[in-house]
């Protein structure tokens, strides 16, 4: 897919500049028709490019050119930090080439892009009666996503090793914890953010295990810096990417896995890779946070029309499974916000997940210095 995705990416890209761009009005007016009525215009744009926090938009490119033929999809799989500077970069050279943002890290998205009017937002009307209005705004989210403690259940057939977070911290944990590098992904600083927004409830759960009250160092503020710092002092293990993380902890053939804050879909793969990954459940305070994978259409758009196709089409049809736009997203640990999709079978029930939900916006407010403490700390 790579070599000839990026073939398409720059054939795009050149012809970005053949298209007149839409004015305000005309993008307005947009937002308020059908698909049946956006596709003879999406169809005469062409193409449409998307960069996406999931490989698994090869998959929806390919019922999107089935429904859709005559335009051109252009998938590329690219990490929310790595589409968010792509973006930036891009705008300020007064390039245009990019469609749709598929993307998590919400927090920054508001504070670098929203804020500054990178991106436009845009609800299908097709579908918003069918998503609560705080997945609507101020971006609309496509589902909902996790980083959450992850064990190998064949190690631990009994269940989860851990059941307190604060456990992390102790001797037989030391160095058998892993996390991907939050400065590489930023939902795993949004992660510790929100474990240090919750002061009160990681205070609790350190009484729960250690029978005492605790002592917060002076240079920090509530138990959930006290727990950031005591995390990174037992060793925790930064990693490159989810692939490595995985592997390390779900593993079928380890004898003694470390577990890991990971993303619960990625048990998806377990057959497939030899990995034996399940949710750590019944973890004190929470396991770790639920966040949105939002979907916006860059300012000036080349393809404005095909981009709102796109973003309807994700959104699935009107069956219960969301039926093939939705289908590569229908696995255990992806939570649809779209109402009338069910959540997939093997997936633990939303409100038996035990994760926080994170606010973007306040998690946008607290994140520097979080992102500081942690520089301090590795």
């Amino acid at each position: 897919m790579g070599g000839d995705f990026m073939h398409k990416f720059f054939k795009a890209a050149i012809v970005t500049g053949l298209f007149a761009l839409p004015a305000a009005g005309q993008a307005n007016d947009l937002d308020a028709i059908k698909p049946e009525q956006l596709l003879p215009l999406a169809q005469k744009e062409g193409s449409v490019t998307i960069f996406s926090l999931s490989s698994r938009i090869a998959k929806v490119e390919k019922a999107f050119e089935e429904k859709y033929p005559g335009i051109d999809f252009i998938g590329l799989d690219m990490s929310s930090t790595k589409q968010i500077a792509r973006l930036e970069a891009e705008q300020q050279a007064g390039v245009h080439a990019v469609d749709v943002l598929y993307i998590a890290d919400t927090p920054v998205v508001l504070e670098k892009l929203v804020s500054k009017g990178a991106v436009t937002n845009y609800v299908p009307p097709r579908v918003a009666d069918e998503i609560a209005s705080q997945y609507q705004a101020p971006l609309l989210a496509h589902r909902l996503s996790t980083k959450v403690l992850m064990y190998n259940e064949k190690a631990f057939p009994n269940g989860s090793p851990v059941t307190n977070l604060w456990q992390l911290t102790m001797p037989e944990w030391k160095g058998k914890v892993l996390m991907v590098d939050p400065s590489l992904r930023g939902e795993l600083l949004d992660l510790l953010t929100e474990i240090v927004l919750r002061p009160s409830e990681m205070a609790a759960a350190y009484k729960a295990q250690f029978g005492k009250d605790i002592a917060v160092d002076a240079d920090l503020q509530g138990a959930g810096e006290q727990f950031v710092k005591d995390l990174f002092a037992n060793d925790l293990i930064l990693v490159p990417n989810s692939d490595v993380l995985n592997k390390s902890v779900g593993d079928v053939k380890a004898k003694q896995p470390p577990v890991g804050f990971g993303t619960y879909s990625d048990r998806r793969d377990n057959e497939k890779e030899g990995w034996a990954l399940q949710v750590a459940k019944d973890v004190e305070p929470a396991n770790g946070i639920l966040f949105p994978a939002v979907l916006a259409i860059p300012a000036k758009a080349p393809h404005p029309a095909a981009a709102r196709l796109l973003i309807d089409f994700m959104f699935g049809d009107d069956s219960p499974s969301g039926g093939p736009a939705y289908k590569p997203f229908d696995v255990p640990g992806d939570y649809a916000t779209r109402e009338t999709i069910s959540d997939n079978p093997d997936s633990v029930k939303l409100e038996e997940l035990d994760a926080w939900t994170i606010n973007p916006a306040k998690t946008a407010m607290a994140r520097h210095r979080v992102a500081d403490l942690i520089i301090t700390l590795q």
